[in-house]
């Protein structure tokens, strides 16, 4: 990848080594990603803690026995009980099949994830990096990343998400390679400078 943009390679000395993160697929990982939704790192790992716990919560048919009390109890906001609702009950029709990701380009991916109520294309992007393991995926959405891309490019201000899809275009085929190294560059600028979005 950093053969692909020479500027990334002092910013791959900075953070030093990026392994990736991968999560189970289908459900179990789509509420992994619905978790973390605009919480912080440490709130999503500690909810996450509890939600997987809870019996039968990582599977579609059993998830859909689950209360609501119940879900929220592990600190599952409302909102996200029923995102995850409507995906369970889609898997079990036969209208969402993650396996079927594993086919599709990047762009048809997010396509036909984000044609699921409950999934935006930020959803979408970021299971395919870390469940599907997409070689090409880069979340333009993500706070973190525009502001680790302004500091890391040096650029006179936060990109937009479409100049952030402009940006990250130069880096395919490997733009997941990218999306874990900036995300690892804003960790560090976080921890060493308390740079925040």
């Amino acid at each position: 990848m950093t053969a692909v943009d020479p500027l990334l390679v002092t910013i791959r000395n900075t953070v030093g080594p990026v392994l990736p993160r991968l999560y189970p697929s289908g459900f179990a990982g789509i509420a992994r990603v619905i978790t973390g939704q605009q919480v912080s790192v440490a709130s999503a790992t500690a909810i996450w803690s509890r939600f997987e716990l809870l019996p039968g919560a990582l599977n579609p048919a059993t998830f859909l026995a689950l209360d609501e009390a119940t879900v929220r109890a592990t600190g599952q906001s409302g909102a996200k009980y029923r995102t995850l609702r409507v995906i369970a009950e889609a898997m079990v029709a036969g209208e969402l099949d993650f396996s079927h990701l594993e086919t599709l380009p990047a762009a048809e991916a997010v396509k036909y994830l984000t044609a699921h109520k409950g999934i935006g294309p930020w959803t979408a992007e970021v299971y395919l990096l870390f469940c599907a393991n997409h070689p090409d995926v880069f979340p333009a959405g993500d706070l973190a990343l525009l502001k680790a891309v302004q500091h890391g490019l040096a650029l006179d201000a936060r990109p937009t998400i479409k100049e952030m899809v402009a940006i990250a275009a130069r880096w395919a085929p490997h733009r997941s390679a990218a999306a874990l190294l900036f995300w690892r560059l804003f960790a560090v600028l976080r921890d060493r400078e308390g740079i925040l979005l």
